[in-house]
């Protein structure tokens, strides 16, 4: 598991990168509102993976649901947020319908954690 803990916080350090250069993209660039919202979904949604990464290890969240949410939140923050860039820049979607895609699955990522954190491992079910 540490090593998908490891990869979990390089990609969120990546999502972190992006979303700030996103974020001086629409401090600078004119008319380029829809990187605002990919810039969100980023930093947000990177601060949420190495919360659930901290939250696993500590034992706090199931591991492998916890694992799942977390990738969850990479790939689909990675889809929205690829998607408005991609119109902002190409004048072209990713694939149709790509940011709502990511937005349900970060919905369902969210949930996801949810249940992870009410499904007890083996070891706290008689805590």
């Amino acid at each position: 598991m540490m090593r998908a803990f490891r990869i979990l916080i390089g990609l969120a350090a990546i999502m972190g990168a992006d979303g700030v250069i996103l974020a001086a993209a629409v401090a600078h660039q004119p008319d380029a509102s829809r990187l605002a919202a990919a810039s969100s979904m980023l930093l947000f949604h990177a601060t949420a993976v190495l919360g659930v990464v901290a939250l696993t290890e500590r034992g706090l969240l199931h591991g492998r649901i916890g694992l799942a949410a977390a990738f969850g939140f990479v790939i689909a923050a990675a889809l929205f947020a690829t998607d408005l860039t991609l119109r902002q820049y190409a004048g072209h979607s990713l694939f149709p319908f790509a940011a709502p895609t990511g937005g349900t699955l970060l919905i369902v990522s969210w949930l996801a954690l949810a249940v992870g954190a009410a499904w007890p491992r083996d070891r706290d079910r008689h805590l």
